[in-house]
């Protein structure tokens, strides 16, 4: 969870980069986030965003006077706190009001309300606890340890064994690991390697060493697989403010609060 606040983001804004789970972005400012995709679509305000969405630097938001508290959700639980499936949103964006009706416009008038940031977080988290306990997962116990597992792994594990470790059929988890993650288990896997690695260049560590710690053939191999999901070379994405929302690349800005275009 991160809090963000953006005067005025440039015309253009910034790019997604894309994440190894589920977005809930819940703005509450003077002024709305606006995200276009590559098609000229456009959607403005509160929505939820599906894992990995921003593929090849599709995906851009801009704004001014923007307030939001940004979630990131594992597709484990997505479905049960969002009422849509990874699998339904297919790496596209929903309006919230769409999915959640007047309860979307409490949270936001909710968050608008209080003046911290500590006291939104705190906001946030009940909500999402409570949607949380009043509905039972729809994700089989083998999928997500398959899911944990990959994330554990940062992407480095044998997805051809996964099955075999679950006790079920290639074929079936295949498909079941799509349907309730919302993609296939390898592509899960280099989405979670490209993260971890995305997240190591933004901290300032040296693209070979990324490329030979996170299990990339070479540094060629690493931007490749850096440019296919950002449509950027590893250099670039190392500045992208959107991967400033993670512990991991907090370290010169420890507080919660990531003030984007400020």
């Amino acid at each position: 969870m991160a809090g963000f606040r953006a005067r005025d983001m440039a015309a253009l804004g910034h790019r997604m980069v894309p994440h190894p789970a589920v977005t809930l972005a819940l703005e509450f400012g003077a002024g709305q986030p606006i995200v276009n995709d590559a098609s000229g679509r456009q959607q403005r305000g509160s929505l939820v965003a599906g894992l990995g969405i921003g593929f090849g630097g599709a995906i851009w938001v801009r704004g001014e006077n923007v307030e939001c508290v940004q979630v990131r959700l594992s597709p484990v639980v997505a479905r049960a706190v969002l009422d849509v499936s990874p699998s339904d949103l297919d790496g596209s964006m929903v309006a919230l009001d769409d999915l959640w009706g007047r309860e979307a416009s409490r949270i936001r008038e909710q968050l608008a309300a209080v003046s911290s940031w500590k006291d939104r977080f705190a906001l946030t988290d009940a909500l999402l606890l409570r949607r949380r306990e009043s509905r039972s997962s729809s994700v089989d116990p083998e999928v997500a340890w398959a899911w944990h597992r990959i994330v554990a792994g940062r992407g480095l594990v044998r997805v051809d064994r996964l099955a075999a470790e679950v006790g079920w059929s290639r074929k079936r988890l295949w498909s079941r690991f799509r349907s309730q993650i919302g993609l296939q288990p390898k592509r899960a896997a280099k989405l979670v390697r490209f993260d971890h690695a995305a997240h190591r260049l933004a901290v300032g560590e040296s693209p070979s060493r990324v490329a030979a710690e996170s299990g990339y053939t070479d540094q060629s191999h690493l931007h490749r697989d850096v440019v296919a999901f950002t449509g950027v070379t590893p250099a670039t994405v190392a500045d992208e403010p959107w991967l400033a929302v993670d512990d991991i690349a907090w370290t010169s800005h420890p507080t919660p609060t990531r003030p984007l275009g400020s």
